[in-house]
Order: C-alpha cells, then structure tokens, then sequence
C-alpha cells in the first residue's frame, strides 16, 4: 500500500544486484512511494546481476561505479543529478564483500591485504561516497542517507569474520560524518542494523543458516525479512523522521536486546553434544573447522 511518502523525491541506490537483495526490495518500495532514483553497482555486478533490468522496469539508468574509486562516485553523482533533473534527496549504501571470507580466511590468520579490501568496500566506500556528495553539494536539506549494517559491529558473532570490524567503522563514520553533514546542511546519515537476511552476500557467511534459525529463536519478533527492511528504509527517507541523525537503529525483531530465549534454551535443551558426526558431548569448537 503506497502513502507517497516520497513523492518528487530523487534518490541513490547503491547494491541492488537481483531481487534477493535488500537494495532491489528498497528500490522497489521507493517507487512505490512516489521517488525517482538511479542504480549503481561495479561493472562486474551490472554485468552478472539484473541490475539493468531493474533500471528499466522503473524506467531509469543503472550508472556503472566502484564506490572505492572516487572519481567513478564523482562521475555517479553528478549523472544522477542530470539524470533526476536535481539534487539527490536519499542514498542507500548497501555494499559489503570480504575477500577473507570467500576465501575461508580465520579471523586470526587474515590476509591483510584482503582485510584492506574488506574495510574500504564495506565501510570506506560509505565515507568516499558522503565525501563527494558534500563537495558537490549534491543532497537537498533535510536529505537522508542510510548505510546498511549488522550487530557483529557490537558484538561477536562466530564465522562474521573480519565483517564485523567493516560494520563497526562503517557505523563510526555515520556518526563523524553525520555531525558534520547535519550541522551544514541538515542531512541526516544513519545505519540500519538488519536481521541475518538471506542475500547472496549474507549467505557467504560461514554457519549462515544456523545463524539464521538462532536468531529467529532468539528474536520476539522474529527476524525482519528484506522486505521489511525496505519498509524501514523508506521511512527513514520520508520527512517523518527529520531529526533522527547519527544513529544505529537496530532492526532485528529484538534480537539485540535479548540474552536468552525460550526458543533458543528449549533448543539448546534438546542436545548439548557436538553437532558434527562424532556425537560427543564437546565444544564444536575444538574440531577447529572455521
């Protein structure tokens, strides 16, 4: 059901690779709602994805950019602005890759020159992409920028890898960056801490699965799907929420305030042994299988 909450406004969507991706659900609510937008992804992601069809189905372009490479976002920026016929009014930064984890790195053995990698997808590309903007002067007042995150930036969660370091500084530079854009020009930059959501991302995380049945367990709400992050999404695009800055706003269900469940301990209940194929009543862990 749509209540135009962003009509005649323009946008940015960074990530929408197919219709699993929580980028491909916002993009979709956002037209919904009434707004105009452009596609970014790599040339490697709009090649392999359905990015361009996407673009056409809503009628707009799908602008190849490396949100690493600043002049690729400069090039991004200013098209979108001829493109829309104006300013940007949102963006949505839903990037993240970790070469070590593809590559079944331990946290205690990474690469380092992959852990570069990880940290300037996943969180510098956030900081490179409000640099620009800024400097172009490319969103509108009372603009709205959300960076998509997860609780890993606060906690530790097993197989999440050098992730979760990415999530804590993409969460820092919302809050750095987010003073300096709202006491300028009032735009407002936040970060959504989503559910496990099933995406071809997030299931490149070792124990994906298990993870996600723990935290629906864990959750009194459940897990929120991708749809539902969508439906957040746009909220924080519209003008009802045009003081909140500089915040990580947990969309989980729950799940992060939550120690135990009666789900989680009448499951934990049930076998306390290993879950591999030796039955024996010890630490997973000490099969050393990360």
């Amino acid at each position: 059901m749509s209540h135009q909450l962003l009509k005649g406004k323009r946008g940015i969507i960074f990530g929408a690779l197919n219709t699993e991706s929580i980028a491909w659900k916002v993009a979709e609510r956002a037209h919904e709602e009434g707004a105009t937008f452009t596609l970014t992804n790599t040339a490697v992601a709009l090649r392999m994805g359905d990015t361009a069809k996407l673009a056409e189905k809503f009628n707009t372009i799908a602008i190849e950019a490396d949100a690493t490479n600043v002049q690729d976002l400069e090039n991004l920026v200013v098209k979108s602005m001829d493109h829309l016929g104006g300013k940007i009014d949102f963006v949505l930064h839903s990037i993240g890759m970790s070469p070590n984890v593809r590559k079944g790195r331990h946290y205690s053995d990474l690469d380092y020159n992959m852990l570069e990698k990880t940290l300037d997808i996943s969180a510098v590309s956030f900081h490179k992409v409000l640099q620009v903007a800024r400097k172009l002067d490319a969103i509108n007042e009372w603009g709205s920028v959300v960076a998509l995150s997860y609780v890993a930036a606060q906690r530790t969660f097993y197989g999440y890898n050098d992730m979760a370091d990415a999530k804590a500084l993409l969460e820092s530079i919302a809050r750095s960056f987010g003073y300096i854009y709202g006491r300028e020009r009032r735009v407002r930059i936040n970060t959504i801490s989503q559910s496990p959501t099933i995406t071809t991302a997030g299931s490149g995380v070792k124990g994906f699965d298990r993870l996600l049945d723990f935290a629906d367990r864990m959750s009194p709400l459940g897990n929120a799907s991708g749809d539902e992050c969508a439906d957040y999404c746009i909220t924080l695009f519209s003008d009802l929420t045009k003081k909140v800055t500089m915040q990580n706003l947990f969309h989980d269900g729950g799940f992060s305030s939550m120690g135990m469940s009666l789900k989680a301990l009448t499951q934990y209940e049930k076998g306390l042994g290993c879950d591999c194929e030796c039955g024996d009543a010890h630490d997973p862990e000490d099969h050393r299988y990360d």
